[in-house]
């Protein structure tokens, strides 16, 4: 059979012949065989350039922190792509195209730039502008290719670690109901969800054995005299340091740090510090703790900081305003957004609690607790890490009693908490008890603030935490 011409229909091919010269059962046979394609006019599909785009907060470069595919790779609309993170925040890049990865442009902690190609995707040439001759019809994914997880129109709320856990086992974010705030589906929901699919138990996390001490009498025998005497004297050796220098660029959230602390240089700081004795909060936080417990929220003393600072900020809220760069005019903010200082994987990080003075001191720990597992997993978003108005730094987790905290512009104050220590403290009995004290260091703006006005605002804040009682009069 001599062929004229050859194209590909969908699953069925045509075969167009100008004449034949041959024709038998066999030569039948054969040519039902044969998928002939002609070459010059198929192709494997329209190649598209997946730009990264704007993500706002005049961001113009972000660092590849991770990718979610690679190359040969099946993603379809609202798919993962990578995580990127800029000097404010991460960001997680989703496909707006169903195709299959051809190339990325980047590899891990690279620097992308905003508007430049991110990934190539190979997409249906059907569903462009390419010619009908030159489409090839791909297969349909299986179910093990398929990692789509969002219903189109309803974006499931989820960090990229959780989409990775069910797209490893194989389970739609669709069908599984979120516990977090918004509905947000959590690490617990996947494998919650998991175990009742396949009704195992999950098993507890691995401690390491504590080996209790050996009893006085059951101690190491003491060595003779004899051989006590000989202490090893220790061999002296030549020390060999082959250590070389590194350099690195500065990126993600140090760049940002940078570029804060370079402002905050232009501050006069002043400085204002104090002890405070939290007795009476520490017996009211073991009493809450089980109820919050039943809530699903871990309780810690920082709400009740928080909370105590924003309804001092309502008696001065010269403390919750910002300056501008001419230092001609102050703007009164009337959300207090207090942020709170987080020692993470990837630098300081300052998310902030928005609106605290319309929260419950149960809704403050709420958020507390999302914003720290967001922290932890370097998700936190642009939202989380902007628009703060007042901030307070834990310093005493890590340790240390006092601090000079160092004011984040366009702020006007912040303050750092130290360790809660007992310390003996007298009555106005003149009696020695035991106290549980903690020491505040405050910053505030001295163009602005006067040393009184820190001063009270410190007062007003110690009284509410000192008597946690009296807090109830003011909130709302």
């Amino acid at each position: 059979v001599c062929i004229h011409r050859v194209r590909s229909c969908s699953s069925i091919h045509f075969i167009k012949s100008k004449y034949v010269c041959v024709f038998d059962k066999s030569a039948l046979k054969f040519s039902h065989q044969q998928r002939l394609f002609r070459t010059s006019a198929v192709s494997c599909g329209q190649i598209v350039q997946f730009k990264l785009s704007d993500i706002g907060e005049g961001i113009t470069e972000v660092t590849v922190k991770e990718w979610y595919i690679k190359e040969g790779d099946s993603v379809s609309q609202f798919d993962s792509i990578c995580e990127v993170q800029s000097d404010k925040a991460s960001v997680t890049i989703t496909s707006r195209y169903d195709g299959i990865i051809r190339k990325l442009h980047y590899n891990l902690d690279e620097i992308a730039y905003v508007g430049k190609p991110l990934v190539d995707i190979e997409i249906d040439a059907s569903k462009g502008v390419a010619p009908e001759e030159d489409v090839v019809e791909t297969p349909p994914m299986s179910h093990e290719e398929h990692t789509h997880q969002e219903i189109k129109g309803h974006k499931t709320l989820a960090t990229p670690a959780v989409r990775r856990l069910a797209m490893e086992n194989n389970i739609k974010l669709s069908e599984v109901v979120g516990t977090g705030k918004d509905n947000r589906i959590l690490k617990e929901d996947i494998l919650n969800y998991l175990a009742k699919q396949t009704g195992a138990i999950l098993p507890p996390s691995p401690k390491a054995e504590i080996i209790p001490p050996l009893p006085k009498s059951e101690t190491v025998p003491a060595a003779p005299k004899d051989k006590a005497r000989k202490i090893p004297v220790p061999v002296s050796r030549p020390i060999v340091f082959s250590g070389k220098d590194k350099t690195e660029p500065i990126t993600g959230f140090h760049k940002a740090m940078v570029k804060t602390m370079s402002a905050a240089l232009k501050i006069p700081h002043f400085g204002y510090c104090d002890e405070i004795d939290l007795t009476q909060l520490v017996q009211l936080r073991e009493d809450l703790k089980p109820l919050a417990q039943v809530r699903g929220v871990k309780l810690s003393f920082m709400p009740f900081f928080i909370k105590a600072a924003s309804l001092g900020l309502l008696q001065y809220p010269i403390l919750n305003a910002s300056l501008d760069e001419s230092c001609q005019n102050v703007t009164y903010k009337a959300s207090h957004n207090i942020g709170v200082a987080m020692d993470t994987e990837q630098g300081l990080i300052v998310p902030n609690v928005k609106n605290v003075q319309v929260c419950s001191v149960f809704e403050i720990a709420s958020e507390l607790n999302r914003l720290q597992s967001l922290g932890s997993a370097g998700q936190l978003g642009t939202n989380d890490l902007t628009g703060g108005t007042f901030t307070l730094s834990n310093i005493g987790t890590i340790g240390g009693t006092y601090a000079k905290p160092v004011i984040l512009p366009p702020e006007v104050a912040i303050g750092a908490l130290g360790k809660i220590q007992v310390l003996p403290r007298f009555n106005g009995k003149g009696e020695v008890f035991k106290a549980q004290i903690m020491n505040v260091s405050w910053s505030a703006d001295h163009r602005i603030i006067d040393g009184a006005t820190m001063a009270r605002f410190s007062n007003l804040w110690k009284s509410y935490l000192e008597n946690p009682a009296s807090m109830l009069l003011d909130l709302k």
